[in-house]
């Protein structure tokens, strides 16, 4: 039987609208590890609102990207919801980063930067 060949994936150049969605794909990654590593943590009570925040926030980006990725007529509106529900869990997420929780502190960063290009892209 024939080995298997390695794909390899070579990136392109990205037209304007998947640039700008990737930081919201980016957050959306980071949200589901967050939730995962939270699940993991011994207490998992006290972070029931930074996983429900992590999960409505990679939802709410995966969803934005798209909309982004395909020039929908209704992306600003979306992209002002994305920024609200990133801010929150960036907020929420920071708390537990300050109890030494580093899933906590990568998901607040990518949070915080989604935030930020939502409110930047037209």
């Amino acid at each position: 039987m024939p080995e298997k060949q390695a794909v390899v994936w070579l990136p392109r150049a990205l037209p304007a609208q998947d640039q700008n969605a990737v930081p919201a794909r980016y957050c959306a990654a980071e949200c589901l590890n967050c939730s995962i590593a939270c699940l993991q943590e011994q207490d998992t009570k006290m972070l029931e609102r930074c996983i429900r925040l992590n999960l409505d926030c990679a939802e709410i980006c995966k969803v934005s990207s798209s909309f982004v990725a395909r020039g929908s007529e209704h992306t600003q509106h979306l992209l002002n919801e994305c920024a609200e529900i990133c801010e929150a869990c960036a907020q929420e997420c920071e708390k537990h980063a300050a109890h030494g929780m580093e899933h906590c502190r990568f998901c607040a960063e990518a949070c915080r930067n989604c935030a930020e290009a939502c409110l930047h892209t037209v």
